[in-house]
């Protein structure tokens, strides 16, 4: 293959747009993350974990002038969910979540909009844009992180269940640090080292790293043994 030929295609690259690009949001007093996944069909736009502060997100809505047509909830807890109501009084959404986290929404209006997935799902926002849906219990059974893969990086939107230098806690209702455990090392420790971790809440001194580098700063992907991981995580808090 000639150097114009490679020139060429690299330039074609360039122009072309990814499939999806993901916007991120800083809302609320517990330092939550909220993302935009804006594909490149404009006739959608996807909020992961919307909270605190929704207006904001419809105001985001309007600018990209798009509807919001899909909600995706890493887990139930309330500082994820709580924007929710508020998206859907203005948009009929689907919202998306882990059949195992069902259990946890009953009582809320919206049940009946939910999405059940299974483990490994992908949800398809059109344009050529997927979401692997992958089941990581442990912070809550139900758990997902989102695996948004694109030829530009993949990133992994993790919510509670890793965070930049930690991970999510597992006294809460619900919580199984040795599921954790599985999650962490048996699926998120396999994944591409290049994949980029987008946690739920802004808890460390940057925003986002490398899987790779998680693994070999992050105090609990150190712990190679389910027994010293549970030790560790559900060591008493301060």
């Amino acid at each position: 293959m000639n150097d114009k030929l490679i020139n060429d295609k690299e330039a074609v690259a360039a122009v072309v747009p990814p499939p999806l690009t993901i916007e991120r949001m800083a809302l609320g007093p517990m330092q939550n993350f909220v993302y935009l996944l804006v594909p490149t069909q404009r006739g959608r736009l996807a909020v992961v974990d919307p909270a605190w502060q929704p207006e904001q997100i419809l105001a985001r809505a309007d600018e990209l002038q798009r509807p919001i047509t899909d909600i995706v909830l890493t887990h139930h807890h309330p500082d994820h969910r709580n924007g929710v109501e508020a998206l859907l009084d203005r948009y009929p959404a689907r919202i998306h979540v882990m059949r195992a986290e069902q259990p946890w929404l009953k009582g809320h209006g919206w049940l009946s909009d939910c999405v059940l997935h299974s483990p490994g799902e992908t949800l398809d926002l059109g344009g050529g844009a997927h979401v692997q849906l992958l089941h990581t219990p442990g912070h809550t059974p139900g758990s997902q992180c989102l695996l948004c893969r694109s030829p530009a990086g993949d990133k992994l939107l993790t919510g509670d269940t890793l965070f930049i230098d930690g991970c999510g806690r597992c006294d809460l209702p619900g919580g199984d640090p040795r599921a954790l455990f599985d999650s962490l090392h048996g699926t998120l420790a396999k994944l591409d080292g290049a994949t980029k971790v987008l946690p739920g809440h802004d808890y460390a001194p940057t925003a986002e790293a490398s899987l790779h580098d998680q693994l070999a700063s992050n105090p609990y992907l150190q712990l190679k043994t389910v027994d010293d991981f549970v030790a560790y995580r559900m060591r008493p808090r301060t």
